[in-house]
């Protein structure tokens, strides 16, 4: 087991949660608590007993009214978080999917000031196939992430993980609140990063799909790539100084940044 750093940065776990009473309790038994100060859950209007379950097992919980989408979800959680005090904010889905127990090896760059993000990824964990990954959605993962590299300049092995850690600066510096309220908000905030000089980081994580595991199917996924592709077309219009877009501003109440 690792062991334990001495530190003054809070880390907050938040979890963007629907439907996720049948494995809620097992993604919290992986949660290596030591590195961790806090568990937000958002529910986003589930239809079973996700919510109950988490007040039970002592979570700190919000409950959307109505269902907001995966990105309107993560906007609660970080918010939330950053109200909290969290000096380092971990996404773990709770469907069970990602495997919390590399909390550390996400967690000790940023508590180190060595990033601004660190994500876990798939493709460096190797084998993705192997853990259950369908072949048509590795192959776009590929593909995308390879668009996403051209774009960006820079080079990372995913921009699709579930798994990953904020920095406060990197929370309050990116517009976030400003994104789509779809499965594209984990891109968008990329873009966000990028344009604002952020530092990420990757570690390798393990592929598992299992049946009460979230996922979106093959029509979805068409829409998210598209989604994707036209996010990365007005980032670069964005750049360029074409066309200015409110995802890629700075933050209400900041001043605009001279380049």
């Amino acid at each position: 087991m690792d062991p334990i750093p001495a530190r003054s940065k809070k880390v907050v776990v938040v979890m963007p949660a629907y439907n996720a009473e049948k494995t809620l309790e097992r993604t919290l038994d992986d949660i290596p608590r030591g590195w961790v100060d806090e568990i937000i859950l958002v529910d986003d209007a589930s239809r079973d007993g996700t919510v109950a379950l988490a007040k039970r097992l002592g979570l700190r919980v919000f409950v959307h009214s109505e269902n907001r989408g995966y990105g309107g979800n993560q906007k609660t959680c970080y918010a939330e978080a950053l109200k909290l005090g969290a000096d380092i904010v971990v996404m773990v889905h709770p469907d069970h999917q990602y495997d919390p127990t590399v909390i550390p090896h996400l967690v000790a760059p940023l508590l180190e000031g060595a990033c601004d993000a660190v994500f876990g990824s798939r493709m460096l964990g190797g084998r993705p196939l192997e853990g259950g990954m369908p072949k048509w959605k590795y192959l776009a993962n590929i593909y995308l992430t390879a668009v996403e590299n051209a774009t960006f300049y820079m080079y990372l092995t995913e921009y699709h993980s579930g798994l990953r850690a904020y920095s406060r600066r990197y929370l309050e510096t990116v517009n976030f609140p400003a994104n789509s309220d779809d499965f594209v908000f984990d891109s968008e905030i990329i873009a966000q990063g990028v344009l604002h000089d952020m530092r990420i980081r990757e570690i390798p994580i393990d592929t598992r799909y299992f049946a009460e595991a979230s996922q979106i199917g093959p029509g979805r996924s068409i829409v998210y790539g598209l989604s994707i592709l036209l996010m990365l077309v007005k980032f670069k219009l964005h750049k360029l100084g074409w066309m200015k877009f409110a995802m890629l501003n700075e933050p209400a109440g900041k001043p605009a940044r001279k380049d």
